[in-house]
């Protein structure tokens, strides 16, 4: 038998899914405002039924509203959700930190490493904030990932998409890339040295720092 393989074609909903969560994350789609499946229909022409798919997750993922008279509205945070996400990462983060810390290998803790070099990297290159957002989620999503714990990577995945909302809302304010740079090699020198519980309490520190300076953008937009 042949090793030729037939590419599965990635659904019409999937596409879209993407497609409008970029928009969303880069502010082509503003908090609050209307997203109207009938017109994303009709400018790609397609059916009414893979948006509305598409819209189905992200309403899911808590990005989008659908509200009592069925209109697709772009989630606007508000300080109680943020409170709340965060108080959610400060309990799973901290454990997560605590955990790999006593079970990473010493290659993975140089992985850790390695994205924490590549993010001052792309700092000092001045690289699209785009670029240096991932590498911070990248540190995040390493530390659980390394923990090889199954559940509590699918508890900090379900938080992931207003996570990145956040994220990014987070990075407003200058030198803030060099700032959270700074916090995540403070807990990093507690994971190298294997000392599971300054590290913890360096990640809540560093959560804690992140929820006031989303808080105060929050205020100064209301």
């Amino acid at each position: 038998m042949s090793d030729f393989l037939i590419e599965k074609p990635i659904p019409y909903y999937e596409q879209f899914y993407h497609s409008i969560k970029k928009m969303i994350f880069d502010g082509t789609y503003k908090p609050g405002e209307r997203i109207v499946e009938t017109q994303l229909a009709k400018q790609f022409g397609v059916s009414k039924s893979p948006v509305r798919e598409a819209i189905r997750l992200l309403e899911k993922e808590g990005l989008v509203i659908v509200d009592d008279r069925s209109r697709v509205i772009v989630y606007e945070p508000r300080i109680k959700d943020v409170e709340d996400i965060y108080f959610c990462r400060m309990a799973l983060e901290s454990f997560a930190v605590n955990l790999m810390v006593k079970t990473a290998s010493d290659q993975e803790v140089e992985e850790i490493e390695k994205t924490l070099d590549e993010t001052e990297k792309a700092i000092l290159q001045a690289k699209e904030p785009a670029a240096i957002i991932a590498l911070n989620g990248q540190f995040h999503r390493l530390i659980v990932q390394f923990t090889q714990n199954k559940r509590l990577q699918k508890q900090v995945d379900d938080l992931k998409s207003l996570t990145q909302f956040y994220r990014i809302l987070n990075f407003q304010k200058q030198n803030r890339a060099e700032i959270i740079l700074q916090e995540h090699r403070s807990i990093f020198t507690h994971i190298k040295k294997r000392d599971e519980e300054k590290a913890s309490q360096e990640m809540i520190t560093h959560l804690e720092h992140d929820l006031i300076h989303l808080k105060n953008i929050l205020k100064k937009r209301t």
